[in-house]
Parts: C-alpha cells; structure tokens; sequence
C-alpha cells in the first residue's frame, strides 16, 4: 500500500498539473466507493494536500475531494505516451480538466475510495479524523510519540501502523525504522530514549524514499514511473538475507496479522 512517500511524491507531482483547473466532465465506477468523484464537475481544483496516506484536494465551493489510493490505486494524467483505452478496464474515476487532460484514477483491486466532503469535516472518515501528527511537524517528537504509546499494550509495530501515534506509516516503513532504531517490533512499551530514536528513524526513512520517488514493489506507480527506493532497503522485505550491519540472518514473523522482518541481533527484546 502507498505510504507517506509515495503519496507525497504523487502529491507533488499532481500539484503542478491541476491546480487551477477546472473539471468539465467526471465519471467514475458504479461502486459506492468511487462515485463522488461525479459531484465535482464544474468545480476548480484550488490546492493539493496531503494527510497521512490521503490525498485532499480543495475545489472552489469550500468542498474537498478526499482520495485514498488503497492497496494497488494509481493516479495518471494523460499525456501523448498514455492510452486510456489500456487502463479503461481498471478505471474507477476520471475528471477532463478544462485543458482537455484527463485525471485518471486507476485501481486493479478496488481497494481505494474517493469522498466528498465539506472543507476540513472528516467525520465520515475515521481514520482521517483520528489521525496522529505528521511525521515532519516541528511539535512531533520523542516526547510525543512517548506519551501517545504510553499504557497501550498493542506491539509498537501495530501501533505505527494504527496511524494515531503518527500519519502516514504503513508496513514498509515500519520495518524499516524499527530497524533504524534498534527496537524489536514487539515491544509493548517503550522509554522516551527510544521513542526519540524511533521518530529520528521514521524521520529518516521517510525522507530517504521521499528523495528517491517513493518504493515500488509492485503495483505503485508515480506519475513519471516507477520510485526507486526499493533498492535501498534495509530490512524490509529481505528475510532470510544477511544484516548489513551485524551480518546476522533477518528472520520474519507475522505480528497482529502483518508480516515483518527484524534482525535477532540488532532488534534484541
């Protein structure tokens, strides 16, 4: 699933190609998930911001669009080297902007959603509305993250993945800056030491994939093509290979139904 990294680049590259434009025309899948993307014909695209794993995009009637790219959801905007009629059968949601473009949300697996919603009211959406402090914002730190764990008895890998003790994290980046941090992804509690290593590393990891386009594994696509921090990876994904730091062999465990990768040495309990 498109994490912070990969959400932030397509953010950043969408920006520049929407903002200011009109939706002359919309359409979208039958499915209830993707129908809103209909009410916005005739409304300006006026910005583009990001929330955790979200895309918000603000229209000129005080609306936003929400956009959650789920599992295997991408975002193409057509150029003279994109065929519509390719990704017509996964096609969930289009806008023809005023320029004669076309905004093309593209999900294999219908995972994604799209809402409409009044200017800043996530009520319907509860994992928007609940959401911790983004990784990158200034009062975001050891202290934080240490009073929002505290006397909760979830893992702390769940807990990343939560999304309340802080935006944008899912399983890649997880693993990795658990990794970074030394810490074992099931621990239960942590001190504030810790916590101030691990928001370094969330910190860390996130600007890295930033740099790099974001990771693609499999279906994440930005809208230039492929990120490539894949191959910057240091323990996710790479189970049964040597630690870079130790040497030692990763092992991988499922944790709350997630699969994660550690390394015994590096992450002792």
């Amino acid at each position: 699933m498109p994490e912070l990294p990969e959400v932030e680049t397509i953010r950043r590259q969408l920006e520049c190609e929407i903002l200011k434009r009109t939706v002359v025309q919309a359409g979208s899948h039958e499915s209830e998930k993707f129908r809103p993307a209909r009410d916005v014909e005739g409304q300006r695209f006026m910005a583009l911001r990001r929330r955790g794993k979200y895309l918000l995009a603000e229209l000129g009637n005080e609306t936003e669009l929400i956009v959650h790219l789920g599992m295997t959801g991408q975002l193409l905007i057509d150029n003279p080297e994109l065929d519509l009629s390719v990704v017509d059968e996964y096609m969930r949601a289009w806008w023809l902007l005023d320029d004669q473009r076309t905004l093309v949300f593209r999900d294999v697996r219908r995972f994604g959603r799209i809402a409409l919603v009044k200017k800043g009211d996530y009520s319907q959406i509860p994992t928007l509305l609940h959401m911790g402090p983004e990784p990158f914002d200034s009062n975001f730190d050891g202290d934080e993250l240490w009073r929002r764990a505290r006397g909760r008895r979830q893992r702390i890998k769940t807990q990343l993945l939560g999304q309340r003790l802080v935006a944008g994290v899912g399983n890649i980046y997880a693993d990795e800056a658990l990794f970074q941090a030394g810490l074992n992804p099931s621990l239960r509690s942590i001190s504030r030491p810790q916590a101030q290593r691990l928001v370094d590393a969330i910190r860390a990891v996130l600007s890295q994939a930033l740099e790099r386009g974001g990771t693609t594994l499999r279906d994440y696509r930005n809208l230039v093509g492929e990120g490539s921090n894949q191959h910057h990876l240091q323990c996710y994904g790479r189970v049964g290979q040597k630690c870079f730091v130790c040497g030692f062999i990763l092992r991988a465990r499922i944790i709350d139904a997630r699969s994660t990768t550690w390394c015994p040495t590096c992450q002792r309990r």
